[in-house]
């Protein structure tokens, strides 16, 4: 069920949920004033993208792709060369009835364990609105170094997040899921210190939508192996029951939680997180016994 997991300081490059690399068309466009006048041929460079070129140059990114025959998808490279055409359109008359304009985006620079819905969440907007902003869909791909835009406003009112030492916005969002489902289920604090650690080792506390064969989700519980559907398994609040499983587990006896596991109390940290999660790895647990129990003392 389990797949080797690095700690997140030693993660590699390896994509998350929903993002484009930093030469995608659609990514953040540059800021600054048109450029008055300019040769009809552009070179590429490093961390160029077709919005931010066409900006410099005082043209619409819809004009330079299609002058050369691209997409909102296509990926653009150092060194490529791009027609910009001409720039001495009339601008378009102003609407009589201006739409109001949309919420300011500010630019978000992606790190190792990022998600799409994670950064959504920690800036008060949706999925939706961040996709829409870098010409994403949801199998796009986000990678660490990427800049992408983040609408501002787009939700009326986001509860602050405590800080907790180590622990960024979506991962103390997690968190409070994990130690929030334990109180509600009477776990002990050594139970949810352990399922903090367990999450962090599985999935970096971040809710994953990619994982070792079907593993998903905050603890990388596999729909093939009887946790859930996709979806399920991708709930947090429903994947942090399962975790614990006992009477209140929503998949009833299919699988087995921390609470199911005969004399768990008296076992070492990491061998009641192995006694759930199956690990190839189960010596991995034990480093986050100390954190895990420094996070749910700021978050109890």
């Amino acid at each position: 069920m389990r797949r080797p997991v690095a700690p997140p300081a030693l993660r590699g490059s390896k994509g998350t949920l929903a993002g484009l690399p930093v030469a995608l068309v659609g990514a953040l466009a540059l800021a600054g004033a048109p450029e008055a006048a300019h040769a009809a041929e552009y070179t590429v460079a490093p961390g160029d993208t077709v919005s931010g070129i066409a900006a410099r140059h005082g043209l619409s990114t819809a004009d330079v792709l299609r002058t050369n025959g691209l997409g909102w998808s296509s990926i653009i490279r150092p060194g490529q060369k791009i027609q910009l055409g001409a720039t001495d359109a009339a601008p378009a008359p102003a609407p009589e009835s201006p739409a109001p304009a949309p919420p300011a985006a500010t630019g978000y620079t992606i790190r190792a364990g990022d998600t799409i819905s994670g950064i959504a969440r920690t800036h008060g907007t949706t999925i939706d609105a961040v996709l829409a902003a870098n010409g994403l869909d949801r199998s796009s791909i986000i990678y660490p170094g990427q800049v992408i835009a983040v609408p501002a406003g787009t939700v009326s009112s986001v509860s602050a997040a405590p800080v907790v030492d180590g622990l960024d916005a979506e991962q103390v969002a997690n968190a409070q899921v994990i130690v929030r489902v334990g109180h509600e289920l009477g776990v002990p604090d050594r139970g949810i210190a352990i399922a903090l650690g367990t999450a962090m080792q599985e999935s970096w506390l971040r809710n994953l939508d990619w994982g070792d064969r079907d593993s998903l989700g905050l603890f990388q519980q596999r729909p093939s192996m009887g946790w859930g559907s996709a979806a399920e398994v991708s709930d947090p609040t429903r994947s942090v029951r399962v975790f614990y499983g006992g009477s209140s587990d929503p998949n009833g006896t299919r699988t087995r939680g921390l609470l199911d596991i005969p004399g768990w109390e008296a076992m070492s940290y990491a061998d009641a997180a192995q006694a759930v999660q199956i690990s190839a790895y189960p010596e991995r647990y034990a480093q986050w016994e100390a954190p895990a129990a420094l996070w749910l003392a700021a978050l109890r």
